[in-house]
Parts: structure tokens; C-alpha cells; sequence
């Protein structure tokens, strides 16, 4: 019997971004933004997954009302209990830090940074705030990167990830500069060398992948709209098409982002279910490799 080269992975988190739910709606873009992250939540429920953590990182709502945070909710609430998975909720240059702390985190209203440390068994998750109210640019202040620092003198168990909504990437569009993450380099060395192991980004609206102080950077696509990189000249244009998110999955060795697309798409050649999949397996000679522990404690 053979052995495959990795086991199932140690923990299993799913990346949504820019989901930009509107109480009201007077933005064409965000016409469909329920029915898109509805659709998701239930295609990924239908595949039997149980993602330990749903990690939203950033714009959740489009401007900031309190009943935009209580529609997502009451898509994602639901879906998320089904799942046995907790919420991870990461501010966005839409949102309204108390608006956002009252209706998804259950907090006074307050106007600080929204950042936080949660735990998932020994995988820490660090929420950054790189938001900077007024603005739709990013930036982390001396005073966040002073705490961000602090955090990450002690590694933990079994690595950290760090969520943010400006990701430390390379614009592929060049108006999207003047929304970036500003002042990237104050950043960088406090994540060398920590036990940083994946950086989890929102903001551009497609998916993109990058490196930061040799961290790997993993940006999940809106499930609102994404950004059109066809058009001519690195313009700009958004498009209802390509909704994704990403599953990311944690190993001992590696950290893997797949994308998912909402898109069903037609399936062809032959489908191969669970049980097939088993006596395949069994026939090849071939088995998964034992983990380490239990993935899902439940």
C-alpha cells in the first residue's frame, strides 16, 4: 500500500472577501450581492466541508449601514452553524468601525482599530485593521504595527495567519494605486522572521497572489463584483462574473488557497462520488497518509 504525500490538512478555513451588502440599493455593482454570497454559502454547504473558521476580510458591508451588517448575517449565521465553523470578521475601507463592531461583533460602537487575535486550536489568526476612515487607501499606524509586533514575539503552536483587507501586493491596475496599502515597508520587518505563515488580503477584487517579506499573500475574490483585467492599458472595469472564494488549508509544511468560482459550469467526462472514490483508491493500491491529529474536533 502506498502512501500519499500529504495527508487531509491539519485546519480548513475559507477566505471571503468584499461581499459589500447595502440596506439600501443605489449602487448597480452591488445589485446581486445577496443572491452571489447566498449561492456560495450553499454550494459550499452542499459539498460537505467543515471549514473550522470563515475568515471575511473586509467590506462587508458597502457603506457602512447597520442593517447591511445584520443582512450578512443572516446569510452567513446560518450557513456558518451548519458548518461548526466560527466567523472571522476583518474591516474593510467600506465599513464603519462601529457600525461593524456592533452588528458582527457584539461590541459597543467604538471608532479605534478593529484588531484581534483568535484561535483556531493552535492556528492563531491575527485581524488587522489597515483601514483609515474617510479614505479608501490603507495604512497600519506605528501604534498597530507596535502591537503587531508584541503579538508576534511569542509563535504560536502552530503558526499564525494574518488577515488584513489591503493587501501587501503590486497593483495590477493602475488606478488602483491611489487605494493601495501605503507605507508597505514600516511592515516588513516585523513579519520577517515570525511565525507568519500566509498573509490573507481582500480589496482589488479578483484573486491574486504575491509574496511579502516571504510570507506567500493569498487575495480572495469579491463575492459582489471583480475587476475586469482584460481591459486595455491596465484600466479599470468591474464585472458581474468570476465570484470566488478561496479554501485555504492548513498543512504542517505548507499553507494551500484554492479558489473556488460561484460558476457551476457544465460537468463533463465522469463524476466520481465518495464511495467511488474509496474503491478506486483501494483498487490503485494507494491511501491517504495518517495526520497528525484530528482535523475537526468536535
Amino acid at each position: 500500500m502506498r502512501l500519499s504525500e500529504y495527508p487531509h490538512p491539519d485546519h480548513l478555513l475559507v477566505h471571503v472577501s468584499d461581499t459589500h451588502f447595502a440596506a439600501e440599493q443605489v449602487n448597480p455593482a452591488t445589485l446581486h450581492a445577496r443572491e452571489r454570497l447566498q449561492t456560495l454559502m450553499s454550494r459550499l454547504a452542499q459539498t460537505g466541508l467543515r471549514p473550522e473558521a470563515l475568515v471575511f476580510s473586509g467590506d462587508i458591508a458597502d457603506r457602512g449601514e447597520p442593517d447591511a451588517y445584520a443582512m450578512v448575517r443572516e446569510v452567513v449565521d446560518p450557513a456558518a452553524e451548519a458548518m461548526g465553523a466560527k466567523v472571522i470578521w476583518v474591516m474593510g475601507n467600506h465599513d464603519d468601525r462601529g457600525a461593524f463592531r456592533a452588528g458582527l461583533m457584539g461590541e459597543a460602537s467604538a471608532d479605534g482599530e478593529v484588531d484581534r487575535v483568535e484561535w483556531v486550536g493552535g492556528l492563531r489568526i491575527v485581524v488587522l485593521d489597515s483601514t483609515v476612515p474617510g479614505h479608501h487607501w490603507g495604512e497600519v499606524t506605528e501604534r498597530q504595527r507596535g502591537w503587531l509586533a508584541e503579538v508576534l514575539s511569542e509563535p504560536a503552536p502552530q503558526g499564525t495567519i494574518l488577515a488584513m483587507h489591503h493587501p501587501p501586493v503590486p497593483c495590477v491596475q493602475d488606478l488602483a494605486i491611489t487605494v493601495e496599502l501605503r507605507d508597505q515597508r514600516l511592515l516588513r520587518p516585523i513579519l520577517e522572521g515570525s511565525d507568519v505563515r500566509a498573509i490573507l488580503g481582500g480589496h482589488v477584487h479578483y484573486s491574486t497572489f504575491a509574496t511579502f517579506a516571504g510570507i506567500p499573500v493569498s487575495v480572495a475574490a469579491s463575492t459582489c463584483y471583480t475587476q475586469d483585467l482584460f481591459m486595455p492599458g491596465r484600466g479599470t472595469a468591474g464585472r458581474d462574473a468570476a465570484q470566488a472564494l478561496n479554501l485555504v488549508s492548513v498543512y504542517d509544511s505548507t499553507v494551500l488557497h484554492s479558489v473556488i468560482p460561484i460558476d457551476e459550469g457544465v460537468r463533463v467526462g465522469r463524476v466520481v462520488d465518495e464511495l467511488s472514490t474509496t474503491r478506486m483508491l483501494a483498487e490503485e493500491g494507494v491511501a491517504l497518509a495518517p495526520r497528525r491529529g484530528e482535523l475537526f474536533a468536535r
